[in-house]
């Protein structure tokens, strides 16, 4: 199915954020939609504030900021006069940076050299190793590189990442960043329930992170925060794994997340391989999960300031402990 691409005026390419649970305080997002259409992908429903639905037109139908590079370093100049330049800003809290249309675009390429020409610090996530055509910039900035990779099993990455780089040349990419000094994070997220959260499959892909130089890793689980994310996630589990359906639909009942029954255990498991291989801290599976049930601990985690647009998460991630990583916590008006 044919991609289309249509420009959008924005005023800002920088945005602030007033949420106190996010680990960042500014983000940057050079697009909207994303054409790696992920089947968990959390931010599918907010393609509904285009007037766009939230299902094939969030990878069929992908909006670029028109002179993202230049506004922003209009911003960047404001900030500096007034002394406010960040202490560090997030690319990629939202859609992938380095989508197939950032090849031509070059919008992130751009976002990253105002960046750099200020001095200010940056983190970038993303799935994909055209990431590799700025080591150029990257090497020379303060900068950290996150890359998403939840599993090396190519059934799982084929039906639910089909539009998405292969795991093996996510790997490569970490192999090249950190050869290049580049300080990597492996985002481990999200581990699938039954798909690819077994001691086994962690220990591969723990390992394989490891040995290609990763230097920590963050772990989390599967969320579906809205309907809309949780109806599209459901309508692949049920072409690809009929059978998980009833057993899915069980863990997220009247949930966005997994109840603590299942998720500290399989948390546990997960983290102990990465903790072996040294890319993970001792309280990685500590940390206490709430029940995620709507409206319980969960949601008021993510309760969003006076006038703000609710929170949710990017991939699951709202770990304190990642602040100044870049890692994807998201709110909707971060775009």
């Amino acid at each position: 199915m044919r991609v289309q691409v249509e420009p959008m005026a924005a005023k800002t390419i920088l945005n602030r954020v007033r949420v106190p649970a996010m680990p960042f305080d500014w983000s940057i997002n050079p697009y909207r939609g994303c054409q790696h259409g992920c089947g968990f992908c959390y931010a599918r429903s907010t393609h509904t504030f285009l007037g766009q639905t939230a299902d094939d037109a969030f990878q069929r139908h992908i909006y670029w900021k028109e002179g993202a590079p230049d506004i922003l370093r209009k911003q960047l100049a404001r900030l500096a006069r007034q002394g406010k330049l960040p202490e560090h800003a997030a690319i990629g809290t939202a859609t992938d940076p380095y989508q197939p249309l950032e090849a031509k675009a070059k919008l992130t390429r751009g976002c990253i050299e105002a960046l750099a020409e200020y001095g200010v610090p940056f983190s970038v996530t993303t799935r994909s190793p055209l990431v590799l055509r700025d080591l150029d910039l990257l090497r020379r900035a303060p900068v950290s590189v996150n890359i998403s990779l939840h599993t090396l099993d190519m059934q799982v990455w084929r039906r639910f990442e089909p539009a998405s780089p292969a795991p093996w040349r996510r790997l490569e990419a970490i192999g090249r960043l950190t050869d290049a000094g580049v300080p990597v994070t492996v985002f481990a997220a999200p581990m699938l329930p039954y798909l690819t959260d077994s001691r086994e499959a962690a220990a591969e892909l723990a390992e394989a992170c490891r040995s290609r130089g990763a230097g920590r890793a963050m772990i989390d689980f599967l969320r579906l925060q809205t309907p809309e994310v949780k109806q599209w996630f459901f309508g692949v589990l049920e072409r690809h794994y009929p059978g998980l359906v009833p057993v899915y639909g069980k863990l997220f009942h009247l949930r966005a997340g997994l109840p603590d029954s299942y998720l500290r255990p399989a948390r546990e498991r997960v983290a102990a391989e990465f903790r072996r291989r040294g890319l993970t801290g001792s309280d990685e599976s500590a940390r206490k999960p709430d029940d995620g049930r709507i409206g319980g601990a969960a949601d008021a985690g993510y309760a969003a300031a006076p006038g703000e647009t609710r929170a949710i998460e990017a991939d699951g991630f709202m770990s304190g402990a990642f602040r100044g990583s870049g890692c994807a916590p998201v709110q909707l008006t971060l775009f």
